[in-house]
């Protein structure tokens, strides 16, 4: 199994000194980045879809093993409540695409005001290329039913698990043959840090849940101090230590 391993984003200034040398130019960060992890979950879609050269140039920026996961727009998401999602969802794949082989997984997070649809989300899952992995961050409790997990199972969609207090806040469904998870905030000091014992149970709770073969990506959301990057390096120490592989983590930083 390969936990791909990265942070929510790159572009944080507070992590000068700890993952960007203090004379680096924020114009090669993405570089500096990619120097020290495989993987990063892109939030800049969220707020306002880059265009088709941007996609292209971070496409050029990294190296070959570099994969991005990218956060759907918050039109579709937050704004039209997955009503009306074809034309979202192609433009933001026909943009995305540029990425190439740098394209990772897709994620939807759903605005915690909006309950349960099983035929929106359905709607909004096929409008997606097949082959597409999305993943699906719903945060209103009445998406945890037998319904929704049947939809995510048979549209090959992960259930994003998230953390928030080193606790899991979703049902720990495995619905399909890959996965995802997104820490947004631990408890240990300085905040908003993972403790060891919270980080070794989910290295646990991803051994259990998938075979040595299968892809899962985790991705630190706790930017605040470079936390994100401290947790990630701490995370990959414990996941190597239980005998998994995961990609490059800075060095030194655990």
């Amino acid at each position: 199994m390969t936990i791909h391993l990265g942070t929510s984003g790159w572009q944080y200034r507070d992590w000068r000194g700890t993952l960007y040398p203090p004379d680096l130019p924020q114009r090669r960060w993405l570089e500096e980045y990619a120097r020290h992890f495989a993987t990063v979950e892109s939030n800049a879609a969220f707020y306002r879809l880059p265009e088709a050269r941007t996609f292209a140039d971070w496409r050029d920026r990294t190296p070959d093993d570099f994969v991005m996961a990218v956060k759907a727009s918050r039109y579709l998401t937050h704004i039209k409540r997955l009503r009306d999602p074809q034309e979202p969802v192609r433009r933001l794949m026909a943009r995305a695409a540029h990425l190439r082989p740098r394209l990772g997984p897709v994620l939807l997070q759903l605005p915690p005001t909006l309950p349960a649809d099983v035929g929106l989300l359905a709607d909004c899952l096929d409008c997606f290329p097949t082959g597409t992995r999305v993943a699906v961050e719903p945060r209103h409790d009445s998406w945890w039913t037998d319904a929704i997990r049947t939809v995510l199972e048979r549209r090959g969609a992960a259930l994003c698990w998230a953390d928030r207090g080193s606790r899991p806040v979703t049902p720990l469904w495995r619905t399909a043959d890959w996965g995802y998870l997104r820490f947004h905030e631990g408890r240990a000091a300085p905040w908003p840090r993972y403790g060891r014992q919270a980080l070794d149970a989910w290295v646990r709770r991803i051994a259990d849940a998938w075979p040595d073969r299968a892809d899962v990506y985790a991705y630190f959301n706790n930017d605040p101090g470079g936390a994100a990057v401290l947790d990630a390096a701490r995370f990959a120490h414990a996941a190597t230590a239980a005998g998994r592989t995961v990609t490059r983590t800075p060095a030194g930083q655990e």
